[in-house]
């Protein structure tokens, strides 16, 4: 099949200058209504990839994102939310960014468009066949994610990638690819907009359904979460208190003593035995 990069296509309204805040605020939630329907038609591929993660992950594996601009600033602020969040270690879930974490604040030129580099860039932390590569590019074009695909297929590395174009460059590289086609953008070719929201979203489904699947969730709640703040601290002994039956002070010094939700319920329970 043909490539079509809709990414890049003409936007569907024109003389943006001419509209009012209102108007122009109006038009770009009426394009984002339409991200999560697409998302929807990716569902069974974004299934597939979860999957054969959580296989991976069960066998002592990782899972690696890479990307450049947006994307990869994305797959950064999903991996770096697993360790507070579900109690992970921070080597379990990596992003990495073309052109380094320099890349995360500030753009680096040209970095996407090297064709050498992402390898490079994943070699410090010995990737195998263990782990997970997912490469995040909306167009489906940029090199340095291309190159970091082709190098983990070479090896025998599992990849993935989630891509905002159908039958890409990187689509065709990825053993388990995931397409979500939201067409052209609100501001013409600002993947950041559209394409960025549906990166985002299946993130969330991609590391949210593994650690569901990893145990790292009881009943609906976040169990292993890391006490990093008074927030977090409050939110698991109102947990403690609906589980067990007991008192907010007691629910306190019982989570700081074992340091998250999970070993308090179990400490608790097997002192009660």
């Amino acid at each position: 099949m043909n490539f079509i990069k809709t990414t890049e296509q003409e936007s569907h309204y024109r003389h943006l200058e001419k509209m009012t805040v209102a108007e122009l605020l109006f038009n770009i939630n009426a394009e984002d209504k339409t991200v999560p329907l697409a998302v929807e038609k990716a569902l069974p591929q974004i299934a597939i990839l979860v999957s054969k993660i959580v296989e991976k992950l069960k066998l002592g594996g990782r899972l690696f994102y890479i990307g450049a601009g947006t994307s990869g600033r994305l797959g950064i602020l999903d991996a770096s939310e697993c360790p507070p969040t579900f109690g992970v270690s921070h080597d379990l879930v990596i992003g990495l960014i073309a052109g380094g974490d320099a890349a995360i604040r500030k753009a680096v030129e040209f970095a996407e468009d090297s064709k050498t580099q992402a390898w490079q860039d994943l070699k410090p932390y010995n990737i195998n066949q263990k782990d997970v590569l997912i490469g995040l590019a909306a167009s489906g074009t940029t090199p340095y994610v291309l190159n970091a695909l082709e190098q983990a297929n070479f090896n025998k590395i599992l990849t993935g990638c989630i891509t905002c174009n159908a039958h890409s460059p990187l689509a065709k590289l990825a053993t388990y690819p995931v397409e979500v086609v939201v067409g052209p953008e609100f501001v013409t070719g600002s993947s950041r907009m559209k394409a960025g929201t549906a990166q985002k979203l299946v993130l969330n489904m991609i590391s949210t359904a593994t650690m569901i699947m990893l145990g790292r969730i009881k009943d609906n709640k976040m169990v292993d979460m890391q006490l990093s703040n008074n927030k977090l601290v409050d939110r698991g002994a109102n947990m403690l208190m609906e589980n067990l039956h007991i008192n907010e002070s007691l629910a306190k010094q019982l989570l700081l003593k074992h340091g998250n939700v999970r070993q308090a319920l179990i400490q608790y329970k097997n002192d009660r035995t």
